[in-house]
């Protein structure tokens, strides 16, 4: 039987960052104020020029050079993303895959919203796993400061830029496997975080007239109530379903939204704190990039061995969430 691996990571962030500070003279508020409310200190901005998919391409160049695996060995790259490149099509996977000489590979996008990692983690294993594909490209990338809007003090001190993706790979040894995805959506909750306009739902001659709602919003006390309870739900499950406990777990990498969010939920699991990996000041909230990006960093700072268990979680606009146990496998 084929197992899924995890077996590089990588991540890239634009030059330009964005602080409280310079926030503070855009809206209402303040570097204590934000500090306080998210733990985000500052956040990367793309340049103008600077697309979702060459975000994109620079983090799964390094999951690719890390990974032992040549180009020509993929055979299929996902990309999750709510800020794509075109609106409908061409898939921003396409123009990934084309700016990196893949060739003749299936490549498409999903939308998850902040989900979107374990989302295609879970696709990228079920392709695997059934026989269909070896070698999976998966990239979360954001370019969110495209749909927020700059004078919504609730949402643009939380968004950022910036891309992770990861090489997953065909493996015969179990050990290697990645042992379990979980993912989940309820659209009863569609309100709280969405973007109302520039879809099929709205005419088109009503969009001039309402731009803003084109950029994201969110019913920031409702979303937060409702993640930390779905978000410790759902890890109390996936760790139920495979006989772990949380003192098992090596590195806790949740999507990186809020740090009263992750502090809330690593307190209701019972995580130390030497188990939770926290990101969220350096970048603020990527959506799909948040989990890869906080892996990449965990490994470039040479604390994310082979073999070593890591439990991701996250949880979304749709509303989706979703969690995965995941050991690191790489080839070298």
């Amino acid at each position: 039987m084929a197992y899924a691996a995890f077996r590089s990571i990588g991540a890239y962030v634009p030059q330009k960052i964005l602080t409280n500070e310079e926030l503070s003279h855009m809206v209402d508020t303040s570097d204590e104020w934000i500090t306080k409310r998210t733990g985000i200190k500052e956040r990367h901005i793309a340049s103008k020029d600077e697309f979702t998919s060459d975000l994109g391409a620079k983090a799964a160049q390094k999951a690719l050079d890390r990974s032992g695996i040549d180009k020509s060995e993929i055979d299929m790259v996902i990309t999750a993303t709510i800020s794509p490149d075109y609106f409908c099509m061409p898939s921003t996977a396409t123009v990934i895959s084309t700016k990196l000489g893949i060739k003749n590979a299936t490549a498409f996008d999903i939308s998850a919203a902040c989900t979107g990692f374990i989302y295609i983690l879970a696709i990228a294993k079920s392709f695997i796993e059934s026989g269909m594909k070896k070698n999976i490209l998966i990239i979360g990338a954001e370019k969110l400061s495209a749909i927020t809007d700059y004078s919504d003090r609730g949402t643009c001190i939380l968004f950022g830029d910036g891309a992770g993706a990861a090489v997953i790979s065909a493996t015969d040894n179990k050990s290697e496997a990645i042992i379990d995805v979980h993912t989940g959506a309820d659209g009863e909750y569609a309100d709280l975080l969405m973007t109302p306009n520039g879809g099929s739902g709205s005419a088109h001659d009503a969009l001039d007239a309402e731009a803003g709602t084109c950029f994201m919003q969110m019913k920031g006390n409702e979303t937060f109530k409702v993640a930390v309870r779905t978000l410790t739900k759902d890890v109390k499950e996936i760790l139920e379903d495979n006989n772990i406990k949380s003192e098992d777990i090596k590195h806790f990498i949740p999507h990186q939204a809020n740090l009263r969010i992750i502090k809330a939920v690593g307190d209701a699991l019972k995580m130390r704190d030497d188990q939770v990996v926290i990101t969220v000041e350096k970048y603020g909230n990527t959506s799909g990039a948040s989990i890869p990006m906080a892996i990449n960093d965990l490994y470039e700072a040479g604390e994310l061995e082979k073999g070593e268990l890591m439990l991701l979680d996250a949880f979304g606009g749709g509303l989706t969430w979703g969690s995965a146990l995941v050991p690191f496998s790489p080839l070298k």
